[in-house]
């Protein structure tokens, strides 16, 4: 019996995740003919078509996503299989996909505390294209931003999310201050990704009034923190990634009224991939490290306000 390579179906699981050859040859540094060429030598060998032209580019056919998507499991378990460490032990390689955002006002501000109760793991951070993209072959489990919706993953909620404007002490203070919503009329709105936060708490208080379509539009949290301590406008801020902003007094919370996101952070795994003992190891211990830090950055005696329901 001939196998088929392992470099084709390296190909192929690429090009299945990213979409196109361009972006498979890029991942795996080779040359965008080379990547056609494994694909259409796997094809030989099994003797059906995996790809079809579209326009310019390529897709995969039926059988081919089917065939894909074994490749990709297989993939991940010759992986696991050869992974040099005791399973009992948390010991080895774990890389971790996360966002920006969260990465720099969480997770980088915490990892001393894993690292000193695991250290034998070698940790790696990556990037996500997106907040919500969990494609990344390498990654052992993902940090993503959304609703939970990952199908055939195992997806965990790290923290609900609670949403208030927050702005530097010394905007606070300008201007005649912001005493009540409607005071934000004056002041420069900041958006993070979309419009979508400052709309629902703005809908939520009854500040319809407000133009939230104005402002500036950041494509990070990374960006419009900064920009909300360096006193440029107010943002909507949540219990996460402003919780260290707070407590340390570069940002301030104007009025108390807080709703509660129908998005948030997950922990999503691969199913393979979430038996290995440093997996679980990392995704207990985020999951109560959270707990422990978010709490402050709530006003308890205040509950947050239902999220609004959207009709799109």
């Amino acid at each position: 019996m001939h196998y088929p390579s392992m470099t084709a179906l390296r190909a192929l699981d690429a090009v299945a995740r990213l979409g196109s050859v361009s972006a498979a040859a890029t991942e795996l540094n080779l040359t965008r003919s080379a990547v056609s060429h494994r694909i259409a030598t796997l094809e030989e060998r099994l003797g059906f078509a995996l790809t079809e032209r579209t326009g310019r580019g390529i897709r995969l056919t039926y059988r081919g996503e089917r065939y894909a998507r074994d490749v990709r499991r297989i993939l991940a378990e010759v992986q696991l299989a050869g992974t040099s460490f005791d399973e009992q032990q948390v010991i080895g390689r774990l890389c971790v996909s996360c966002n920006p955002g969260f990465a720099t006002y969480w997770l980088c501000q915490h990892l001393g505390d894993f690292l000193t109760q695991y250290p034998q793991v070698q940790l790696h951070v990556v990037t996500p294209r997106t907040p919500q993209d969990t494609r990344a072959a390498e990654a052992d489990l993902f940090i993503a931003y959304g609703t939970g919706d990952w199908p055939n993953q195992i997806v965990e909620p790290i923290v609900a999310l609670h949403f208030f404007p927050v702005c530097s002490p010394r905007l606070l203070n300008a201007r005649n201050g912001l005493k009540v919503p409607a005071d934000l009329s004056g002041h420069t709105l900041l958006h993070m990704n979309d419009l979508a936060d400052w709309r629902l708490w703005l809908g939520a208080v009854g500040a319809r009034d407000i133009e939230f379509t104005s402002g500036v539009l950041f494509a990070d949290a990374t960006s419009t923190i900064a920009a909300c301590i360096a006193g440029q406008g107010v943002a909507i801020g949540d219990n996460l990634l402003s919780g260290d902003s707070l407590s340390r007094g570069l940002l301030v919370r104007p009025f108390d009224i807080t709703i509660q996101s129908n998005r948030g952070y997950y922990l999503v795994t691969d199913p393979v991939k979430a038996e290995r003992a440093v997996v679980k190891a990392f995704s207990e211990w985020l999951k109560a490290r959270v707990t422990a830090t978010t709490q402050s950055a709530i006003d308890l005696d205040q509950p947050p306000l239902d999220f609004p329901k959207e009709n799109a």
